[in-house]
């Protein structure tokens, strides 16, 4: 038995809490080297993150963001293409984004305005990732390098555009001017006063939406054979009749388009103009998400909501006890990445001698 033969509860539920669970595990340590109680640490960032309602709000509203990105990772994956460069393509999405709403924010209703403004943000995430995906499916360019240079490359055109064209005369914040009111995304707690004065909004129905989506298209849909059978056997799929070529460009347009979306959340549900690096990390965290889900809609989601706790209930711990600096969890991100990224399989030979055992 190898870790192709694990059963599907095994690989997709055991494995990710056994490698989440040692991730803490080291975790926890390193707060414990650092003089605080890891059990009081962890019931602080459970209370700040999900107990309490408003820390929740925040949780779900990074979540929202990083439900985007970690889809664009996993439908990428899917297709055997690890995108790197949500990062980017999410920045990119913002500038349409941007771009779309300094054009029209004073002329056109929240009804039209808010959805031509996620059509923007989605078709410049798009356009940021077709070069990537023309180059992998036409001249054999490895994806990985050509999405990381264009995460260095959306940063520093960023940087220009910003710089250049849209501070508004006499400001010294490196941001375009703050958008109309029509093109702010409604906040939940106009429905549900509970969550508080939060920046939570509709961009958190939307992400359930896509993951609904996402799941028919990837394993309800014949184009979604089509994409696994790519992933899973390139050769196979082409003398199946599937385009290769063709379907990699598709994958990575409709992958840019999902990142790109992820600044809708970021920018009209909460700081209602275009700054420097707003991003923040998301796109990466994407792949942290798309690898620790298993690209499953359920797990996609849970991890998604894991990091937004991370973040929020670590801001918090950081508040509360000071030895804990905020940089412990971005350590902590990065040990999730490893132990559920290159050491996704650590935990399989003992699982597969235990189920030997069983069958003996």
């Amino acid at each position: 038995m190898n870790t192709n033969d694990l059963p599907r509860w095994a690989t997709g539920f055991v494995l990710p809490i056994l490698n989440l669970l040692s991730a803490l595990l080291v975790a926890a340590l390193v707060i414990h080297l650092l003089g605080e109680d890891p059990l009081e640490s962890l019931h602080i960032l459970i209370n700040s993150a999900v107990i309490n309602p408003e820390g929740l709000s925040y949780t779900l509203f990074y979540a929202s963001t990083f439900v985007f990105t970690g889809l664009a990772v996993s439908l990428a994956m899917q297709a055997g293409l690890f995108n790197i460069g949500a990062e980017g393509q999410m920045y990119f999405g913002g500038l349409g984004l941007t771009v779309t709403m300094l054009a029209f924010d004073s002329s056109m209703p929240a009804i039209v305005l808010i959805p031509l403004g996620m059509l923007g943000a989605a078709l410049f995430g798009a356009l940021w990732s077709f070069l990537p995906g023309y180059l992998q499916a036409k001249r054999g360019s490895h994806i990985v390098v050509t999405t990381i240079m264009f995460n260095f490359i959306a940063a520093s055109l960023m940087n220009f555009i910003i710089v250049k064209y849209m501070i508004p005369p006499g400001e010294q914040n490196t941001a375009s001017r703050a958008f109309a009111a029509a093109a702010e995304m409604p906040r939940l707690n106009t429905w549900f006063p509970a969550l508080g004065d939060t920046p939570l909004n509709v961009s958190f129905l939307l992400a359930i939406a896509a993951l609904a989506i996402y799941g028919v298209m990837v394993w309800r849909s014949a184009w979604g054979y089509k994409l696994r059978a790519t992933g899973l056997n390139k050769h196979a799929a082409h003398y199946a009749g599937v385009k290769i070529s063709g379907m990699i460009i598709t994958v990575m347009l409709i992958s840019g388009a999902l990142a790109g979306l992820g600044s809708v959340n970021s920018i009209m549900g909460s700081t209602h103009y275009l700054s420097l690096n707003f991003v923040g990390g998301a796109g990466f965290v994407g792949i942290a998400i798309a690898l620790m889900g298993r690209q499953h809609p359920v797990g996609i989601f849970l991890s998604a909501v894991l990091f937004g706790a991370l973040i929020q209930g670590g801001f918090d711990l950081s508040l509360e006890k000071p030895n804990i600096p905020t940089e412990t969890f971005i350590f902590i991100q990065g040990l999730i990445i490893l132990f559920c990224g290159a050491m996704e399989n650590f935990y399989a030979p003992v699982i597969i001698k235990l189920l030997k055992a069983r069958k003996g």
